[in-house]
Parts: structure tokens; sequence; C-alpha cells
């Protein structure tokens, strides 16, 4: 269980290479010796992501994980469940995609479709039934501001977040008195590997930051963050420009 300090003793991190999942283990490890499952796909790349936390003395084990698969999500969730509890989950997969082949190309709009809300929703479906068992747990569901109010420059991908940061507040009402909950995280630009060679936006946030934000908030309670926080007034004052003139913002 999450113990008197905030600090879980078991992460469950779906989609673990990925830098801000990393660096939420890199952000626990400072505090304590959570185990850790990585639950990636195989390869060097989660190899290497394995070593780096086992260096930092932590317990990892890495599980085999296809976000595309949601039939075999339910599987692979209680079998990580069946021999310790989850104390929090972290959905951290995610695709960014081609602004404009993500809206005319039918393969690839189906695919960030798949991945950014069709995938997130399966395994919160399953952890929340694993943590409503428990009778404890978070379930931290890694969003975007993109989803708040959805751009003609990227909407395909503002669109898929839009969905899954729905589903996941929605999740959080439905789980209150369970003894599990949700946290929906709402980063600005991230530099990350996802987003390397893009124009850094207004706000612009470290994986560290995040990291940051997000174990203050687990350890606090929160259901809803905004990273960095003065994101949270830019956003409310977007949602109420009118359309005419939100589409000649440079946005």
């Amino acid at each position: 269980m999450i113990n008197a300090l905030g600090q879980p003793q078991t992460v469950l991190l779906l989609g673990g290479t990925s830098d801000i999942a990393l660096a939420l283990a890199r952000a626990w490890a400072r505090h304590g010796s959570p185990e850790v499952v990585l639950a990636a796909r195989p390869g060097e790349r989660r190899d290497r992501a394995v070593a780096e936390l086992g260096q930092l003395g932590l317990a990892v084990e890495a599980v085999d994980f296809e976000a595309t698969d949601t039939a075999g999500h339910p599987a692979l969730i209680e079998s990580i469940a069946a021999t310790r509890d989850i104390d929090v989950a972290v959905v951290a997969f995610g695709v960014l995609g081609d602004e404009e082949r993500s809206w005319q190309d039918h393969d690839t709009a189906v695919h960030l479709a798949e991945v950014n809300y069709v995938a997130p929703v399966s395994v919160g479906v399953c952890l929340s039934q694993v943590m409503r068992r428990q009778g404890h747990g978070v379930i931290v569901a890694l969003s975007s501001v993109a989803g708040e109010r959805v751009r003609r420059s990227n909407f395909a991908y503002g669109a898929s977040k839009a969905g899954m940061d729905g589903f996941f507040l929605g999740l959080g009402e439905a789980l209150r008195g369970s003894g599990a909950r949700v946290l929906v995280v709402r980063p600005g630009f991230v530099h990350t590997k996802m987003t390397e060679g893009r124009d850094a936006a207004s706000l612009s946030v470290t994986a560290e930051q995040v990291a940051d934000a997000v174990t203050t908030a687990v350890a606090k309670g929160d259901d809803l963050i905004w990273v960095p926080k003065a994101m949270r007034g830019v956003m409310s004052g977007l949602r109420h420009v009118p359309r005419p003139l939100f589409r000649k913002l440079p946005i």
C-alpha cells in the first residue's frame, strides 16, 4: 500500500520505457525503494530501462506489453496483480503522430486512436477492477492539455486525448468510495524523445518536472493536475475563446 509518507510500495508502469514513466520511477526511488513492474515491448530500449532502474537499487520486473493487444490486457493485469498489490499504475503510453497524416491516412488515424484512447480505456477498466478488489490503489493517467480544447494543428491527437481524459475523469468518479482512485495529469509541451524536433510551446516542461508534480499529487490525494500549474489558467481561458477567433490563434 501507499505508506504514511505517500510513497507507493509497488508501481506498474504501462509504457514503461517512456521518458515520463522512467522519470517517475526515478522520483519515487529518491524517497524509497518501490518494486517496479515495467510493462513494455521487449527489446533493447526496455533492457536499458530495466538496467537503469536496477542501478538505482529498485527491484524491477519486465513484462511484455502491447498497447493495441486489448484482448490480452485482462490476463496481463490479472497476472501482475496475482502476486502483489498494485499501489500505483501509470498509463504512460501514447503516440503523437504526424499532424497531417493523422487525419488523411486511414491506418494512421485508426492506430493513433487505438493507442491513445482505446488502449487506455482497456487497461483502465482492468486496473479499476483490480484496485476495487484490493480496496486501494491509484491509476495515474497521463493525459494532455491538447485534449482540453482541440486545435486544428493537431486535432487527431487532441481528440484522442480528449476521449482518454474524459474516460479517466469519469472513472475516478465511479471509483469514489472504493478505496481506489484516479489522478489525471494534463501536461503542456514536454521535452521527451516523442517531441524531439518539434518547436517547444510556451510553458514547456521536462519529464522530471512532470514526475515531481505527479509524485506530489499522488501523495496529496489529488485527482487532477496541470503541469505546469500555470497551464490551468491558460487552458481555462482558451476553452472560452470563440471559434472564429480561436482558429486565428498561432497555436
